[in-house]
């Protein structure tokens, strides 16, 4: 019982904050945080990309 108990201490606020997900699509918000979490995905990556082609090079010289 006691496990029920904490389990459904822990998920209840998950499942209240579930319900105001109408606040962030009715404002188009979540489309900016997508955007924005995207941007920055694919900056990462091209820093990754470009330091990994500049560490080739160094190996290579030796």
């Amino acid at each position: 019982m006691k496990k029920q108990i904490a389990l459904m201490s822990v998920l209840s606020p998950l499942a209240a904050a579930a319900q105001n997900d109408s606040i962030m699509y009715g404002n188009d918000k979540m489309n900016v945080v997508i955007g924005v979490i995207t941007i920055i995905f694919i900056g990462l990556g091209a820093y990754l990309f470009s330091l990994d082609r500049k560490i080739k090079k160094l190996e290579d010289e030796k």
